[in-house]
């Protein structure tokens, strides 16, 4: 089949290339963007500090078996994830690098399959645009360039997937299916949701019942024995967490294994405590815009689809899996736009062939040329109101500063994207528009990541608070924390002191006030306006904006006469967890 005019404009020497070659090329590609960046910027909030300390504590104490956070069992999430982050730290020695190089990895793994996949499948030039395609949505390279959970079991999500495909569509091939089922392990315990391959069966099954002609030698009693290679992955950390929290006995070790196991699972699915959103939240919010414009680019494909659908069946099989994916996480009331991202690769694998193939509907290219021109005017627009410092963007601003320099920094900057946006739209005019977006795409995150984390860093971390702080405490001093924040903790400089993630705010604040009281040259810091029975807030001293929040340091005059005695006396100390920064 003759190439797409989408793709016939590049040189047929790069798809000409050796599959290695290739391969080698589009990944280095990908490096440049993705790893562009790690080592300028620190954890940002919300996950990034938290897991960046429990990876740092692991290394300081060298006990990795059981997360835990400012000394304390952190029972949110299965260890994988922190574990791979201790190992770069304790590799490096740097945990500006360290936390950055799991999900970099991992997005390049996944790149690395889908091309695979895409090759073996169709051809070499369908691999390559599939890679393209998931590095030009945004959902992609945002979670390949931060410290979150999700690019981990996305990708390991991919390898799952990549086992089944390789089984059922290119086999009969058991070892592929066995590894897929192992990686399904891998991926429940670093993140719950690692069984998600297994939904593939579902139309695997559907469309061997239309057809018994499909996946002969494939599909036979031996699947049944896949899900035990998936628990003897899961076994291989449950069965030691299990025998260490039943040695040490403790109540905190035996509710981070009630927690770990039942809570942040099935009840936290069904009965969400956070994140509420309405059924629809990822139809009409997440895919429309974090996996732009591969949803438009699946309508202006959709007749070519349908043809091709009817002859190959790893179209709607992938399709049924995506439905499945959608579908899974729409039942939650707690939903998250980065659940979907281990759908991504697949919508790229399904899109590919036909954008290698066939010409796109006539009225994709205009519209995505048009939205092209009109977000760089409106990124532009954005850039020149910052500069005169518009009510509503200082507004919007506020929780992260209050200095016009910066908002016309960060004006300066959005301006010179819009300019990006408009300068690869116009010089590359007779290219593809898909091709201008995807020049225009990949010049934003280089730019993102350099110029922008430079922006960025100051605003994005509690160094000026504890700065502030710092002027006020005496060498000897000790520092404290009621309601605290992961990244508190891992930027200070001096032993910190918190309360307990588990206390209630009234139980921290008692704990606090016994501490004070017993600590001498002991500060707290404290979110205002919190209302704390045992403290004044009258007198404080102001410690300016991070993250959203003002802050304010108590000392001893902000202690009340007297305070009421926590139920259970209850405080961590942290031994300068800052020091990484040096």
């Amino acid at each position: 089949m003759p190439a797409s005019p989408f793709v016939r404009h590049l040189p047929d020497t790069v798809f000409n290339l050796s599959r290695n070659q290739l391969l080698l090329l589009l990944l280095a590609f990908a490096a440049v963007v993705i790893f562009t960046g790690i080592g300028l910027r620190s954890p940002w909030p919300a996950d990034e500090p938290r897991f960046a300390e429990v990876a740092r504590e692991m290394v300081a104490s060298g006990q990795w078996l059981i997360p835990m956070r400012g000394g304390e069992f952190y029972p949110d999430k299965p260890p994988v994830f922190m574990w791979s982050i201790a190992l770069f730290y304790w590799l490096t020695g740097n945990l500006k690098i360290a936390f950055l190089l799991p999900n970099a990895l991992c997005s390049l793994l996944t790149l690395g399959l889908v091309f695979d996949l895409g090759t073996r499948l169709w051809n070499q030039r369908t691999g390559a645009i599939a890679v393209m395609l998931l590095m030009l949505a945004p959902q992609f390279v945002i979670q390949a360039q931060k410290a979150q959970i999700d690019a981990m079991v996305a990708c390991w999500i991919a390898v799952a997937c990549y086992g089944l495909i390789r089984h059922f569509f290119t086999g009969p091939a058991w070892g592929w299916y066995f590894v897929g089922w192992a990686f399904m392990g891998l991926g429940i315990i670093t993140k719950g949701v690692g069984f998600l391959p297994a939904l593939m069966l579902i139309p695997i099954v559907v469309m061997k019942l239309r057809d018994r002609a499909l996946f002969r030698g494939t599909l036979t009693w031996r699947c049944a024995l896949g899900p035990l290679a998936m628990l003897a992955v899961v076994s291989a950390w449950l069965i030691p967490m299990v025998l260490y929290v039943n040695n040490l006995g403790t109540e905190e070790a035996v509710a981070y294994r009630n927690n770990i196991l039942f809570k942040q699972t099935g009840e936290r699915y069904a009965d969400s405590w956070g994140h509420i959103q309405p059924w629809y939240y990822y139809l009409t919010s997440v895919i429309p815009s974090l996996w732009f414009p591969l949803p438009l680019l699946l309508l202006a494909l959709i007749r070519p689809l349908a043809e091709t659908a009817r002859f190959r069946p790893i179209i709607p099989v992938l399709l049924g899996w995506i439905a499945l994916v959608i579908m899974f996480f729409s039942l939650s009331p707690g939903k998250r736009g980065v659940y979907l991202l281990p759908a991504l690769p697949m919508l790229a694998l399904i899109l590919a062939p036909l954008l290698s193939s066939r010409k796109p509907a006539g009225w994709f290219p205009p519209i995505l040329t048009g939205l092209q021109f009109l977000l760089g005017i409106a990124l532009m627009a954005v850039g020149i109101l910052a500069w005169n410092d518009h009510p509503k963007l200082v507004e919007k601003v506020a929780d992260y500063s209050t200095n016009p320099a910066k908002l016309h920094e960060a004006g300066t900057f959005v301006f010179v994207i819009g300019l990006v946006w408009l300068v690869s739209l116009l010089g590359l005019w007779r290219s593809r528009a898909l091709w201008r977006w995807f020049a225009a795409m990949m010049l934003t995150w280089l730019l993102l990541s350099t110029w922008g984390y430079e922006i960025l860093e100051p605003l994005r971390t509690p160094r000026n608070v504890l700065a502030a702080a710092e002027q006020h405490i005496p060498s000897g001093g000790q520092l404290g924390m009621i309601d605290f924040r992961e990244q508190f903790i891992l930027f200070s400089r001096r032993d910190f002191t918190h309360f307990s993630f588990f206390s209630s705010l009234e139980q921290e604040n008692r704990n606090a006030w016994l501490w004070m009281k017993e600590t001498p040259d002991s500060y707290l810091i404290v979110a205002a306006p919190n209302e704390l029975s045992c403290f004044t807030q009258e007198g404080a001293v102001q410690l300016g904006t991070a993250h959203r929040e003002n802050y304010l340091l108590l000392a001893d005059e902000q202690m009340n006469p007297s305070c009421a005695s926590p139920d259970k006396v209850k405080w961590f100390t942290t031994p300068k967890p800052g020091s990484w920064q040096d």
